[in-house]
């Protein structure tokens, strides 16, 4: 993945930052002209988890964009030094309005030209009631046969949803 030219000056000292191969085999880096800082663009961490509901998988319908008006189970992104587990449970409480215990991590995923690497973890409903937050329209139990594959909001959520429904508790 190449550097974001959309960053043109220092954070540092305000000098103009320009590509420059600091390595062989390695993607240019942005580098400051005048203190010589080199300027990572590092990726974004997100986390959520998927679980049971009534028979289904509860998944909220988006108020915001990217892919507004899609679906996604509950999830977002990592706060700095925040745990992932608890970035997790943050996220399906502010998101669903339920409170979950994690059981096991599903997967890490991620794809090439994207910098959100998703950690997903498998989770178990333990209170709460279902309501959304500003980021949802509303939140929906579908059984697995009833899964809008085709209005899901991102590639990774229909990946995980397909990891899921291979681990998903029956009955």
């Amino acid at each position: 993945m190449s550097q974001s030219p959309e960053y043109r000056f220092c954070p540092r000292c305000a000098g103009p930052l320009l590509p420059r191969t600091l390595k062989t085999g390695n993607p240019p880096r942005q580098v400051c002209q005048t203190c010589g800082f080199v300027f990572f663009l590092d990726p974004k961490v997100a986390t959520g988890a998927i679980f049971s509901l009534d028979g289904g998988i509860l998944l909220i319908q988006r108020a915001i964009e990217p892919s507004y008006g899609k679906w996604v189970f509950p999830g977002g992104y990592v706060d700095r030094g925040e745990v992932l587990e608890a970035a997790a449970l943050r996220e399906v409480k502010e998101e669903s309005g339920l409170d979950v215990r994690l059981t096991r991590l599903l997967g890490v995923y991620s794809s090439p030209g994207n910098p959100v690497i998703l950690v997903v973890y498998v989770g178990e409903v333990t209170g709460g009631s279902v309501q959304v937050d500003e980021e949802g329209l509303c939140a929906r139990v579908f059984a697995p046969a009833q899964i809008p594959w085709d209005q899901l909001a991102f590639p990774s959520t229909s990946e995980v949803i397909h990891d899921y429904l291979a681990v998903m508790p029956r009955g």
